[in-house]
């Protein structure tokens, strides 16, 4: 099989390293591409350069144009992230030595109205590729105008409905946990799930999706229960814990995927009914991913899903050296999209960017290991499994390197 290699070389701790973003896909022939025309040699005066002019703030000086849609003026929050990922993106650029893309960054105000103006402005200015946005309702409003010009988006929401041919989500997706810590629990042999849901979009997500891993794997589920949470009432969470108390005996597996206090909460308060949590393998998300889980001792020997940790962790401490804080885990989204936009550029030629490309089966390799675009928009990761500590979390399986196994 032909390999092509998508990669930039960067200095991490003293030491030239190769930056980790592979086209493992077969059949892709690497092109030609053409350059601008100005004054040829003897002062002959080559074919005018119709270039559109750029406003706002770019990043590179490519000849590759690649829009970064980012909610600048939403304020609070998101004005943060959008600081992030464009920092993210600056530091990509300047590991992958010699790359051919300039970074046209434009503001959305995390709106469908400000998606919509930001990727028209992107796209008139020359952009081949959108990156972002970062919300649901400014990814919708930005593919509302890509799809009619067909420049694609690489997006970084993790709302699914907003994902379509052509408008494709690298974030890390709720139906990828499930799949990963329920196919997991089987090959343990856990073979009856309980869940205790959200009563919420995510949630909705993570039911579909929990109950078609646990049928494909020969599995039964006993009860799923679904809470609400209104700020610090936990009164519904109770009740439906204690629905679920009863049915713990037949269950070997409970699938909690909510971060924060709730895992802990549900563990204490099904112990408190007289529940056997000894029997008992408590499942999560990447959620969990947060020091109020992996510190509990309700919750030592649970199993959550994750990437590999070693790209972030160098990636983090590149960012605060150059930046002087701790980014946030999902900085590498807007790392990783910058260095597969130029990785394509360097090896996939003039068909770049299309969607038999940006669709290989085999994928792509990155800061958070493996991951492929499906047809439908929505992405696939390979992810390992951690078991909580008390005082952090081990890897319990590793993340496969590849997607040859089966999926």
């Amino acid at each position: 099989m032909h390999h092509i290699t998508v990669a930039a070389r960067s200095t991490w701790a003293g030491k030239a390293k190769r930056l980790a973003v592979a086209l493992l896909g077969a059949g892709l022939v690497a092109g030609c591409m053409g350059s601008n025309l100005g004054t040829l040699p003897g002062g002959a005066i080559g074919p005018a350069d119709t270039t559109p002019a750029v406003t706002g703030e770019t990043i590179g000086t490519g000849s590759v144009r690649v829009g970064l849609l980012l909610p600048l003026s939403a304020g609070g929050s998101a004005t943060s992230i959008a600081t992030v990922f464009r920092n993210s993106a600056q530091l990509a650029l300047n590991d992958f030595q010699g790359a051919d893309i300039q970074i046209l960054i434009k503001d959305t105000a995390g709106t469908a109205d400000g998606g919509r103006a930001a990727a028209q402005a992107a796209i008139a200015e020359g952009a081949e590729l959108l990156l972002g946005p970062v919300f649901a309702p400014a990814v919708s409003g930005a593919a509302s105008v890509a799809r009619s010009s067909g420049v694609p988006i690489v997006a970084f929401s993790t709302d699914t409905s907003v994902a379509s041919r052509g408008v494709y989500l690298l974030s890390f997706l709720p139906a990828g946990d499930v799949k990963r810590i329920v196919s997991h629990a089987a090959r343990q042999n856990r073979r009856s799930f309980a869940a205790l849901l959200p009563d919420d979009a995510y949630g909705a997500v993570a039911e579909a999706a929990f109950r078609q891993e646990v049928g494909r794997a020969g599995g039964r589920i006993v009860s799923i229960q679904r809470y609400k949470l209104s700020g610090t009432d936990t009164a519904d969470l109770q009740a439906k814990t204690a629905s679920l108390a009863s049915a713990m005996s037949q269950v070997d597996a409970l699938f909690i995927p909510a971060g924060g206090g709730v895992p802990a909460f549900v563990a204490q308060a099904l112990t408190a009914q007289g529940a056997n949590l000894g029997t008992v393998k408590l499942l999560g998300s990447g959620q969990w991913e947060s020091q109020q889980v992996l510190t509990s001792p309700m919750l030592t020997g649970s199993w959550f899903p994750g990437p590999d940790k070693a790209g972030f962790e160098q990636l983090a401490a590149r960012y605060q050296a150059a930046y002087g804080s701790p980014p946030p885990r999902n900085s590498s989204l807007a790392y990783d999209g910058t260095i597969l936009a130029a990785g394509l550029v360097r090896s996939a030629g003039a068909q770049r960017f299309s969607d038999p490309v940006l669709t290989n089966r085999d994928g792509f390799l990155g800061i958070d290991g493996v991951f492929r675009f499906l047809p439908n928009g929505e992405s696939e990761r390979g992810l390992a499994v951690y078991e909580v500590t008390g005082s952090g979390a081990q890897m319990v399986n590793p993340a496969p390197r590849d997607f040859r196994a089966g999926s």
